[in-house]
């Protein structure tokens, strides 16, 4: 079985408009009713809204918002640069970006202190279902920006969304222009599926964007590394503009880690406490419900997000509760571990709390928000498989029992959503990995990083190798970005949207390709309208059929 393991406020609705910094419209929100708190506050010396503002987790009457206290966002201390005090911070929402009079529907004030890196995440409640709110914070005399938070449907309506999914950015490796473009489209929902931040040091580079301090180990360096990644104008940018639904992979903490066992071994004594420190770090800069307050080395991360009777977004947390990787970790040839039926990657609890949700739902598609890839991707073409112990490939029996369980559930229209290999893929889950003409069980999209990885390259046919010997490989490019959906009632239609380069600013972006799943039938179709990539592509030198291979295996297997 599975490795052995060992304050917030709630309120109405109060939010501004998205991308917008401020508010010249209305007066910011009223001085909070503590006079000691308000004169800390005045005595503030420079804007405590650097990291900008967030929501997150939609419900049919309310969502969070989220800010933090930084007017030194990235001091090594990981405080922010604010003192010991504890502050009233006032927020308001508001039905328009305006604020004025009866715009503004919900109004109050939080106590943000130091325990928590003056962190505020404020639950809203009383909120009409399915319509978007707007949302900012005020301080003393500073105001936020403006945020866009909106409201998921009533229980059972069959309302249309836009939802754009990403994983994996990497500071150093590239300018994070892909949040913009995705801020920009302005969807209803937005699923983070992991690797948000990376742990890693890093000095000077030819981008000028170098981590700041040492790897990440302690609360102090947690705090300041989430703290440098929040700075980031495009990524501020997406977070304004839609709800967040957040999920971690491995680089919130430690490359590779599985439940309590560090990946190097050396470090192993030290690891409790490094755990503690991430977690509590991770909740301080998340838009998370008090559900996922942090207790010790625990974080309860996987939960539902109801949009409607249209979707189920079931986000699991594919780390916290793992066997230990097999036969070493890495690409492995014939590992006994791989199809031991006793080993999970969900554990017993969250996978038998997945199996229930199958069961219980009445969603047209329920939709996974998972870290490591799905499907089988046998790495070498021959008589023995050679699969990832990092993915799904390394836990092939509690695959199967996820599988199993949304059949026997019936459920409408499975369909997995995945990041972690920094890469875009479609691909199938079928009934024998082997055959191309078995049956189709669900459908996978994966999402490319934002930036880990560089600038990556496109192959003319969007093929990979490896899909020569595994028929559910169905879609491949080496280039960064993000997934965007249109789900409907009737379909779902994802784009593989792309950006050339992430090592200059203000790349353009374009749509790869373009799959659409029909209600009811299983499987990718290529969309009649599916774009054609552009011209400048087709003369870009690719790498050999082995380099690609080589660089998706040092993908997968680290940074």
């Amino acid at each position: 079985m599975q490795t052995s393991r060992r304050t917030v406020l709630s309120a109405g609705a109060v939010t501004g408009g998205a991308l917008l910094v401020g508010s010249a419209a209305a007066p910011a929100p009223a001085e909070p009713r503590d006079r000691r708190a308000t004169a800390a506050a005045q005595r503030l010396p420079a804007d405590p809204f650097t990291l900008g503002v967030a929501s997150g987790d939609p419900a049919p009457d309310g969502f969070v918002i989220w800010t933090r206290l930084a007017p030194s966002p990235t001091a090594a201390d990981g405080l922010g640069g604010m003192p010991s005090s504890r502050y009233q911070v006032r927020f308001q929402v508001a039905t328009t970006r305006r604020f004025r009079g009866r715009d503004v529907v919900k109004r109050g004030e939080v106590t943000a202190g130091p325990e928590t890196a003056h962190a505020v995440h404020v639950e809203l409640r009383g909120l009409e279902p399915g319509r978007p709110y707007y949302y900012r914070f005020a301080v003393g005399r500073w105001t936020s920006p403006v945020g866009r938070g909106r409201t998921a449907p009533r229980p059972g309506a069959l309302a249309s969304l836009t939802m754009a999914f990403t994983s994996c950015s990497n500071y150093p490796a590239g300018f994070f222009t892909a949040y913009r473009h995705l801020a920009e489209e302005r969807p209803d929902l937005v699923l983070n599926l992991g690797d948000y931040q990376y742990e890693g040091a890093q000095g000077a580079n030819a981008l000028g964007r170098p981590h700041l301090g040492p790897e990440t180990t302690t609360l102090a360096g947690y705090r300041q590394r989430h703290a440098q990644y929040k700075t980031d104008p495009d990524l501020q940018a997406a977070h304004a503009a839609a709800p967040w639904v957040v999920v971690w992979d491995d680089h919130e903490l430690d490359n590779n880690w599985a439940d309590d066992v560090s990946e190097k071994p050396a470090e192993q004594g030290a690891f409790a406490a490094r755990r503690v420190a991430a977690f509590r770090a991770y909740y301080e800069n998340m838009p998370l419900r008090r559900t996922s307050v942090p207790r010790g080395p625990d974080l309860q991360l996987y939960r539902r997000i109801q949009w409607g009777r249209t979707a189920t977004f079931h986000m699991l947390d594919t780390r916290q509760y793992r066997d230990d990787q097999g036969c070493g970790d890495g690409f492995r040839t014939d590992c006994p571990a791989a199809d031991d039926p006793a080993r999970t990657l969900t554990g017993d609890a969250q996978e038998q709390w997945l199996i229930d949700g199958f069961r219980e739902s009445t969603a047209r598609w329920d939709l996974l928000g998972q870290q490591v890839f799905f499907g089988r991707r046998d790495s070498a073409q021959g008589a023995e498989e050679t699969v990832s112990m990092d993915a799904w490939d390394g836990y092939a029996a509690s695959r199967d029992r996820v599988v199993q369980g949304w059949q026997d559930a019936r459920v409408r229209n499975p369909v997995v959503l995945t990041g972690d290999v920094h890469a875009h893929w479609a691909s199938e889950v079928l009934r024998d990995p082997e055959d191309g003409d078995s049956a189709v069980l669900g459908s996978e999209l994966v999402t490319s990083s934002i930036t880990s990885g560089g600038d990556g390259y496109d192959q003319p046919d969007g093929e990979h190798p490896w899909a020569d010997w595994n028929p559910n490989l169905r879609f491949w490019t080496n280039l960064r970005g993000y997934v965007s959906t249109t789900i409907t009632p009737d379909s779902l239609t994802a784009d593989f949207r792309c950006v050339p380069r992430v090592t200059t600013p203000d790349a353009g972006v374009f749509t790869r390709r373009r799959y659409v799943i029909e209600d009811q039938v299983r499987g990718l179709q290529l969309a009649l309208d599916d774009p054609q990539p552009p011209a400048s592509f087709s003369a870009r030198s690719l790498p050999s059929d082995e380099q690609i291979i080589r660089d998706t295996i040092r993908e997968e297997t680290g940074y």
